[in-house]
């Protein structure tokens, strides 16, 4: 959907581009784009823009993208409701995200289909600027291991199934970009191919995978890593695991739950010393409990109780996070002594280039998206502007 909005300038602000800091500058904005950026004593108008004047301080960074995001504000992707895609594209911008991928997890197949097929809808039909971009669909589970289970309801988790995936990438309006499986599960092989000759990521995930068994998914075509640490076989000095496959080989980018609940502080070091800031990509795997209170939430029909920043299962399992993305940035800085240029990396540079975006998102350059983030001096949200319409202020109303 194309809309013409009143140009904008966004005027004072440190800007990252790139690879470099432009200090007191400005990016103007028009029709959704980034049609220019400089230090402000270069500023020449020609024509009449809506200015944004921002504080020296703040810096101006490229919007988040989270590829693992089940819901947020109440509303859960499982919903398949144009009203809950709705209030996640509205909800998320307070946290800097700009554009995500709609995540599902393992239930019966009708609903499954029901979701695939709603946010298929809504992907090519239903969004605006000012709200953030959902990009795609990442379909975790029901193609996982058992023993690896998690939050996702065992009693619904099938072996990889082509044929029913091809139906069901029929069914999203093949908006369908990651895809988490157990590869070592019979058929996992077979679906990894499929994904990489039609343009997909196949993602190890929810797995029980040997070492040699990831180095034959890797040759299949697996290039990412769900939600690294978390529900996979993790690393041995006699057998180096999904971990340790993670770890030694460069092809796989790793997501990462950085919330220090469900990935220790000192592992999420361990994990940016073994990956280093190209490896890893910044998620939430946030649940529809996200921006609300504490209390007793639904996951997969599944009673979830939120407490003290955590969000589990009856029996003690952790049932995704309540974490906002904003604050995994500042998190990942915090855990391990990186650069705010690094963690933009991870937040932004590396999922779109592993989503194949990254000519028109993930940087602040011109010709790009007008997907923005103002960071005051504490790295906290100030602004989100999505494609060119301001979707946030601190303190306002979410558009």
């Amino acid at each position: 959907m194309i809309t013409n909005f009143k140009p904008i300038l966004l005027k004072g602000v440190q800007i990252y581009s790139e690879d470099q800091w432009i200090e007191n500058g400005y990016i103007k904005i028009k029709n959704q784009k980034i049609v220019e950026l400089g230090t402000t004593e270069n500023l020449s108008l020609q024509e009449e823009f809506e200015v944004l004047d921002i504080p020296l301080s703040f810096k101006s960074v490229p919007g988040f993208i989270d590829v693992h995001i089940h819901g947020v504000n109440g509303a859960d992707t499982m919903d398949a409701t144009k009203e809950a895609m709705d209030i996640m594209a509205k909800a998320l911008p307070g946290e800097g995200t700009t554009s995500f991928l709609a995540t599902t997890m393992t239930q019966e197949e009708h609903q499954i289909e029901e979701a695939l097929l709603n946010a298929g809808t809504y992907i090519n039909g239903e969004q605006a600027p000012g709200k953030a971009e959902i990009l795609g669909i990442h379909l975790e589970g029901p193609f996982v291991n058992k023993n690896k289970a998690g939050a996702q309801p065992i009693q619904h988790i099938i072996n990889p199934d082509l044929e029913l995936f091809k139906k069901w990438e029929e069914l999203s309006g093949h908006t369908i970009k990651i895809v988490t499986l157990a590869p070592e599960q019979p058929g996992g092989l077979e679906l990894v191919r499929h994904l990489k000759t039609n343009g997909m990521i196949a993602s190890i995930g929810h797995t029980d995978a040997t070492f040699e068994q990831v180095m034959e998914a890797i040759d299949a075509g697996v290039n990412h890593v769900t939600h690294l640490y978390n529900q996979m076989r993790g690393l041995h000095h006699r057998e180096p695991g999904v971990v340790g496959a993670a770890f030694l080989k460069e092809e796989l980018k790793a997501e990462l739950i950085v919330d220090g609940v469900h990935v220790h502080p000192e592992m999420v070091n361990l994990a940016y010393q073994q990956k280093g800031k190209k490896g890893i990509i910044l998620i939430t795997d946030s649940m529809r409990a996200k921006c609300l209170k504490n209390g007793n939430y639904d996951l997969g029909g599944q009673d979830v109780t939120v407490r003290d920043g955590k969000a589990i299962l009856s029996d003690g399992t952790l049932a995704g996070s309540i974490l906002k993305l904003g604050q995994g940035v500042k998190n990942i800085i915090s855990f391990t002594g990186c650069q705010i240029e690094e963690a933009i990396e991870m937040a932004a540079v590396n999922p779109a280039k592993q989503l194949n975006i990254f000519d028109r998102k993930g940087s602040i350059s011109v010709g790009k998206d007008a997907d923005i983030v103002i960071l005051d001096e504490n790295l906290d949200v100030y602004m989100t502007l999505c494609r060119g319409k301001v979707a946030y202020i601190k303190g306002g109303k979410t558009t």
